[in-house]
């Protein structure tokens, strides 16, 4: 009878009688740990398609890291330009940026780079144009200047993480 009594659950608290302190502290407490992230596993300055992530969650993750978050939707694009402004637009380029890829190259470097030290990126380019007018070769330019701005970043030991999907 004794070794019976030694193995008797012990009897935990019932939830509502939680103290009111440490429900709270709980409830503050995020779902998701920083290392739990979806980019867990991720390399810290890439260009990769965005077929494995959500939107959402890439915001999500942005928002825990302490990183910019930069996101456009391409869909209504036709050509280089129309690809241009938009991401000008979404991006709250200055109203002097140049539209064209150079301009973009410099948009996405130089001036964050000289605003004081950057916590990273993480850019989402959502349906990328598969247009005459926007071709094979002019995507591969567009996915360049990210490339680029990744190594960019990743010389300055800042992540730049870049998601993209074609339409």
């Amino acid at each position: 009878m004794k070794a019976r009594e030694q193995f008797q659950p012990v009897q935990s608290p019932a939830p509502d009688r939680l103290l009111t302190s440490e429900r709270a502290a709980e409830m503050d407490q995020p779902l998701r740990q920083p290392q739990d992230t979806p980019l867990k596993g991720v390399r810290s300055n890439i260009v990769q398609s965005i077929r494995a992530f959500r939107v959402h969650d890439l915001q999500e993750t942005a928002a825990q890291l302490g990183q910019h978050f930069l996101y456009a939707n391409l869909a209504a694009a036709q050509t280089k330009q129309d690809v241009l402004d938009l991401i000008a637009q979404q991006f709250t380029f200055p109203a002097h940026f140049g539209k064209n890829f150079d301009a973009l190259y410099d948009c996405m470097t130089d001036p964050l780079h000289k605003s004081g030290p950057q916590p990273g990126f993480i850019v989402v380019l959502e349906q990328i144009p598969a247009t005459a007018k926007f071709d094979k070769e002019a995507r591969e330019q567009l996915l360049d200047i990210f490339r680029d701005a990744a190594d960019y970043w990743n010389d300055r030991k800042i992540p730049f993480r870049c998601f993209y999907s074609f339409r």
